[in-house]
């Protein structure tokens, strides 16, 4: 199980604004990821280091945003002024995630500008809009490894993320012990002042050092 990337809703100044913004902040430039078009959403990508990312996420007015419920929860997250939305764990096998939380898993593709196709299968988002503090799974099915995201290897380590939250309800819900670090991230619970989620995150930067966000 792998902490594959970080999902980061923009707000309403839209999501190449709020690509620029958190790109500041990391010394960094996003790259347009593109179009999902079973979620009705697009997204801007940072590569980072250990084959991770950071993804900033904007629902489209399409009609899959309505039924899809990642669409439904980055709207929901816009809509409260954008931010976290979630940590997404990397698993090679998707079916016992699926039945743990008791759901099927769906599809997911990402349409990249030059027209080449990213594939996967998820699971556990209806999780996340019910409790903002858990990840969600996947497991990759793309064939050609070079549309994967690790194939953009960055050199943004990704140190700590701050969850306001409880720390057995993930251990519950992922069915693994978090330990103080999981996969190398330091994992910062506190109690939930109003509703539970991601709080920050923290990364060590070439050209910025250590950023909090």
């Amino acid at each position: 199980m792998h902490v594959d990337h970080l999902v980061f809703a923009a707000g309403p100044a839209g999501l190449k604004a709020e690509a620029e913004r958190l790109g500041e902040l990391l010394g960094a430039e996003f790259k347009d990821g593109g179009f999902h078009p079973r979620f009705g959403t697009r997204n801007h990508i940072l590569p980072l280091a250990d084959d991770r990312y950071l993804e900033v996420v904007e629902v489209l007015e399409h009609p899959a945003a309505d039924k899809a419920l990642f669409g439904q929860a980055v709207r929901v997250r816009t809509e409260m002024g954008g931010g976290w939305l979630s940590w997404v764990l990397s698993v090679e096998d998707i079916i016992p995630f699926g039945e743990r939380v008791q759901r099927t898993p769906v599809d997911g593709s990402r349409h990249f500008p030059d027209g080449r196709l990213l594939e996967w299968k998820q699971v556990g988002i209806k999780g996340l809009l019910a409790d903002p503090q858990l990840p969600y799974f996947l497991q990759w099915t793309s064939q050609d490894h070079s549309v994967l995201p690790s194939a953009l290897p960055g050199d943004i380590d990704l140190l700590e993320i701050d969850i306001a939250g409880s720390r057995p309800r993930i251990e519950e819900w992922i069915g693994q012990e978090l330990g103080e670090e999981f996969d190398g991230v330091k994992l910062n619970f506190t109690a939930p002042n109003g509703q539970p989620g991601m709080d920050a995150v923290t990364f060590n930067t070439p050209n910025k050092g250590i950023v909090r966000i």
